[in-house]
This record gives C-alpha cells, structure tokens and sequence, in this order.
C-alpha cells in the first residue's frame, strides 16, 4: 500500500482540530487522507507563491467506490454542471478551514495545479500506459480531490515502490477500447470521446459499465468502481469534454483524463 499519514507522529502545533479527528471527518463523505510532502522551495515556487508559510501539502481523495457509498446520492442531487466538483469544494473547504489551512483544488484553473506529480512525491503512484495514476494496491480506482496546505512540519512516511505496470507483460488496457483511443503514443481523447457518445445507451458499453480499458487493467480489482458509481463518471467525463469542444478554453490540464474518469 502507498504511504498515507502516519498520524500517530504527526506533530500538531496550532492545528485546532486534531488530525485523526480530520481522518475521521474524511471518511464520513467516503474520503481519505492520501499522503503529503513537505514543500520544497526548489520546486514548489507556484505553492509558495500562494501560501509562503506553507511547510506541508496534504492530499486528499477517495479509493474504490467509497465515496460514492457515503456521499453519491448527495452528489447527483446536485445536478449539473459538475456536481462532484461542486460538493467537493463544499465538504473540503469547512474542513481545511478547520486545521487553519489553505486549500487547492485540480479543477480550478487554468493555470491548474499539478496534483499528478504531487501525487506521485506523496504516495509514490506511477503513470499507467492509459495515463490514468496507478496505485499498487487500488490499481485504477482511486483518484485525487484537493491539497490542504497547512503550516505545521508534518512527518510523512513515503515509501519507495516499482511500477505496477512493469509486471504486467499484456498491458490489456492497450488493447480493450473497442475504437483504440489508447497506443504508447498517447491519448486520442476525441476518439474516445465520439465513441463514448454513439454507444452511450448500449449494455456493456463503456458508458453502461465505465471505461473498459481501465476495466481490463489487472491491479486492484477488489476496488473497482460499482456500475453505478462509474456511470456517473463518465458522464460527467462526457458532459465535460462536449462542452470543451465548444468552448476550448474550458479544456483541462493533463490531469483532465485521471480527473474527470475518475
């Protein structure tokens, strides 16, 4: 399993609400506590040009389909447009508030934050074939809602791990999408995005049961996302690219693909 806070040697001076308590307020939306980093002035010029007091970058996100147990039917009531980003700036902003920190978020932009890379220095996750993050224990079923910047020192275990993906000889994922809108040159996201609107009512079809690329991918199976619960993603995944193709500005950053399918 990737590094995640070791909470019981985490210093907290200042912080008014203590962080098990923040792990626990986590999990009552279906969220978690996904590792950190301590900032870097040779790296973190863009952080600290917002936050200069900031010593720790606190990610947070969901794994498997718990979010969607605890909080989806509070999400979909919201409707659209984006109703996951929308309840999550709701959920998260009270509680960064809560521990005095500052919080970003990977759908505010441009320019957005690089929470791929920061996700890769917190808990060591790698870029599959399909660009999608992947963890050696949840595999493709996880992703990454927003970055606490507090101004504690916090220790945070970080262990070093190989590539999932350099086992895996098959490399399904390359293979499965039915219009092969994934190859080791990149990501032909109209393809997939063309596609995924022409069989949007079909059994089986990428929109019915999520992506079957990611669904091939071997690793982390137990935590695959519910029928229901992928659903929902790519229709916002849908929803958000038709809108970019008639106002490209809107178009994401190149955390877009593991963000909005997630």
């Amino acid at each position: 399993m990737g590094a995640m806070l070791d909470l019981s040697l985490a210093p907290r001076p200042g912080v008014r609400v203590p962080l098990a308590e923040l792990t626990e307020a986590l999990a009552r939306h279906g969220l978690r506590l996904r590792g950190g980093f301590a900032t870097d002035s040779t790296v973190d010029a863009d952080i600290l040009a917002v936050a200069p007091w900031a010593q720790t970058v606190v990610l947070i996100g969901n794994v498997g389909s718990e979010l969607w147990d605890k909080s989806g039917a509070e999400i979909a009531a919201l409707g659209d447009p984006d109703p996951l980003d929308r309840w999550t700036r709701r959920v998260i902003e009270p509680i960064a508030s809560s521990v005095g920190g500052l919080v970003l978020f990977p759908f505010v932009g441009p320019p957005y934050w690089p929470f791929q890379r920061w996700a890769e220095r917190a808990e060591g996750v790698r870029s599959s074939p399909i660009g999608i993050q992947i963890h050696p224990e949840f595999g493709l079923w996880h992703a990454y809602r927003a970055a606490i910047l507090v101004r504690e020192a916090i220790a945070l275990p970080r262990r070093e791990q190989g590539h999932p993906c350099d086992a895996c000889a098959d490399r399904p994922c390359l293979t499965r999408c039915p219009v092969n809108a994934f190859s080791p040159a990149g990501y032909d996201v109209d393809r997939c995005v063309d596609h995924v609107a022409a069989v949007q009512n079909e059994s089986g079809s990428c929109m019915d049961v999520g992506c079957l690329a990611r669904l091939a991918c071997p690793i982390g199976t137990a935590w695959r996302y519910r029928p229901e619960h992928a659903r929902f993603h790519m229709h916002a995944f849908l929803n958000a690219r038709m809108r970019s193709k008639r106002n490209p500005s809107l178009t994401n950053s190149t955390d877009d693909v593991g963000r909005t399918k997630a």
